[in-house]
């Protein structure tokens, strides 16, 4: 199927039409000869003197091309284009942001995994590990992540790259964003990141093995502000529960946080427990996809206007082999 992206063009086709009937026809003066002679001339041929000018006619010919060729011009300007057939396109719906922290409490090996059960590594491996399963099953999400320590900081922002997402991922280390645990001021930041976003289905998975000691802004008072900015947010407390001092997670605050933004809290104490966190989030939250339906369009204005050259190139030909055909008409 062909369309026009700009078919109010075709209103230029009356154009020569109008100018045939306004404009005066072209008239075009040529010498004359004297000959002493004349009225015997015009006795023998019988043809009455008068004063008027040559108007060149053209061939019937020349007129068809004169037409098509403007036509071509027309049609090129108001670009004709061939519509495909539909395309449908699915897109995420969900921006998930995942917060990760890094206080020097995540450097304490407490976590086996499953393939090598002798050795046991510390919690931000484990973490690494679980989360490389996770984010594979998430290939619908726009996925962002946060590191948080004395701060938070915004280490990958929303995308649809996986294995950039990763790689930024597999970068981290223990104690780079400081040794505190801001948990209230992460999820502040994502609340900035999410607000800069449109989509409206909004998730924030944290993951935490202490207290929050250097945030700015209290942890539940931030999750008001995201309930309210409609993100729902996951909480996973990492470690042991009986920790102690700085290590001590505090599981009332989790639960309080997830409760307000309509999320869930979990708590991970071995690699296993925190896998079957990440299954219990896939079945909260299963894929979610925007479908976008489009025509593809391909312009092919070239093609009048080929035809517009073709039809020049031979009108010139014509011009230039023709035998001179002019009539007299009457000024």
């Amino acid at each position: 199927m062909i369309e026009f992206a700009y078919p109010v063009c075709f209103v230029l086709l009356l154009a020569p039409v109008i100018m045939y009937f306004i404009a005066p026809a072209y008239k075009e003066k040529r010498s004359s000869i004297q000959v002493p002679y004349f009225e015997q001339l015009v006795d023998i041929t019988g043809e009455k003197p008068q004063k008027g000018a040559v108007i060149l006619s053209r061939k019937h010919i020349q007129k068809l091309l004169l037409i098509l060729a403007w036509l071509c011009i027309v049609v090129a300007m108001a670009k004709p284009e061939v519509i495909g057939t539909p395309v449908t396109q699915q897109k995420s719906a969900r921006d998930l942001m995942i917060a990760v922290d890094l206080s020097g409490s995540m450097a304490v090996e407490d976590f086996v995994l499953p393939e090598n059960q002798s050795n046991e590594v510390d919690r931000l491996t484990a973490v690494k590990q679980v989360l490389r399963k996770f984010v594979s099953q998430r290939d619908s999400d726009r996925l962002g992540l946060i590191l948080f320590g004395d701060a938070p900081y915004l280490q990958a922002p929303f995308t649809n790259d996986l294995d950039t997402w990763l790689t930024l991922l597999n970068d981290t280390q223990v104690g780079m964003a400081g040794q505190s645990t801001a948990f209230g001021d992460a999820i502040g930041l994502s609340i900035s990141v999410f607000n800069s976003h449109e989509t409206q289905n909004r998730v924030l998975i944290v993951l935490t093995d202490g207290n929050d000691t250097a945030s700015k802004v209290p942890p539940v008072e931030a999750a008001k502000v995201a309930a309210a900015s409609n993100i729902k947010i996951y909480t996973i407390a990492i470690g042991d529960p009986i920790a102690v001092g700085e290590e001590k997670v505090d599981i009332a605050v989790l639960e309080n946080i997830a409760s307000i933004t309509g999320g869930q809290s979990y708590q991970a104490i071995d690699t296993q427990a925190l896998e079957n966190v990440y299954e219990a989030i896939n079945e909260l939250e299963p894929e979610l996809f925007e479908s976008q339906t489009f025509r593809p369009k391909t312009s092919i204005h070239y093609i009048p206007i080929a035809l517009f050259l073709g039809l020049y190139l031979v009108s010139l030909l014509i011009v230039t082999l023709r035998f001179p055909n002019v009539k007299k008409g009457a000024n």
